[in-house]
């Protein structure tokens, strides 16, 4: 039995289909089970209704388990700190302690190559490169990576950090999929500075693939990356409009002024109490380069990525299918289990 939590969201979505291909029962913590009824086509599935925060939950639902995925988390481009620690660094230590409680055989922790933070500019990121978070997401998944490996090597919970790029793919609607894929198709594609910043992004399916290797041959203690070939945003675009068949012109923006436009909306919506379309916090995955390693994870853990090109054909699949409810992470449709 392996417990998951974050199995209703985006990387969810696709996991929790992968774990139940394998062979694996499934126990989902998630705080809304009526609103998901795609579960209902999965049979070796358990459903706890809770949140992070609920440690008696988190104990109950482990019981028995073998394994644990924690992929449940808050990630947004705006929000209050106290947020992103509550859920992020106050719930990762109470699936830590809920894990030791129930003596699992390893649990896979699921972080962010955002938590670098601000790269060099021509260095090449592998596992050892030091974070330098920028905003309070970020701030909050290192501490969260932190907790992790400290109960790793004081408490010897057998635990695996995976550090994915940027998500895209089926089911995905925000962040990568509305700024290269929804937006673009709405006829609103801003390329700044040219396009010529570095992007990390890795498709969904490649994600859940990670953490089946990391359960099965990651090394405890250690950190993987898990990501795509790093592109350009131009070259991304190219691709996306060359396969979307998209005339659109795309709207050239300078780096000051997307800044400057950023902070703007960003004071706005402390006002408004809304997310804006274009915060501040975009700044740090939009205006550098990220160009980041998987050799350790091709190396330890057998990871292969998707070719960009093969991962956009995928998401298009699903957008023209009408965004379809359920859908296999190969992209060829509905799921059997059932």
């Amino acid at each position: 039995m392996i417990f998951v939590t974050g199995g209703t969201g985006f990387l969810g979505r696709h996991l929790v289909p992968a774990l139940c291909r394998a062979g694996h029962r499934v126990r989902i913590l998630t705080r809304h089970p009526a609103q998901n009824r795609w579960l209902d086509h999965y049979t070796d599935i358990e459903i706890i209704a809770g949140d992070l925060r609920d440690q008696d939950t988190l104990v109950k639902g482990m019981a028995g388990c073998r394994y644990v995925v924690h992929a449940g988390g808050l990630f947004r481009f705006w929000g209050a700190s106290s947020d992103f620690e509550a859920t992020n660094v106050i719930g990762t230590r109470n699936v830590l302690e809920a894990a030791l409680d129930a003596e699992v055989e390893r649990l896979v922790h699921i972080s962010t190559i955002a938590v670098i933070g601000r790269p060099d500019k021509t260095a090449i990121m592998d596992e050892t490169y030091p974070p330098r978070p920028v905003d309070a997401y970020q701030y909050s998944k290192l501490q969260a990576e932190q907790l992790v490996r400290q109960y790793h090597s004081e408490h010897q919970l057998p635990a695996v950090i995976l550090r994915p790029g940027a998500y895209y793919g089926p089911f995905g609607n925000y962040a990568f999929n509305r700024l290269f894929f929804t937006d673009p198709m709405r006829g609103i594609t801003m390329q700044v500075d040219g396009g010529k910043h570095i992007i990390f992004p890795v498709y969904i399916g490649d994600v859940a693939q990670g953490v089946l290797k990391a359960l099965e041959r990651g090394r405890d203690g250690e950190i993987y990356h898990i990501s795509g070939e790093w592109i350009s945003h131009k070259e991304a675009f190219d691709i996306i409009y060359e396969e979307a068949g998209l005339r659109w012109p795309r709207l050239p923006i300078p780096g000051w002024l997307g800044i400057f436009v950023a902070h703007l909306l960003t004071w706005l919506a402390a006002i408004t109490k809304r997310e804006p379309f274009w915060p501040i916090n975009l700044r740090s995955y939009v205006y550098n380069d990220w160009r980041v390693s998987t050799e350790k994870a091709q190396r330890e853990l057998g990871f292969v990525s998707t070719p960009f090109r093969i991962g956009v054909r995928k998401t298009l699949t699903w957008y023209r299918a009408g965004r379809p409810d359920v859908w296999d992470e190969t992209g060829c449709g509905e799921t059997s289990a059932k």
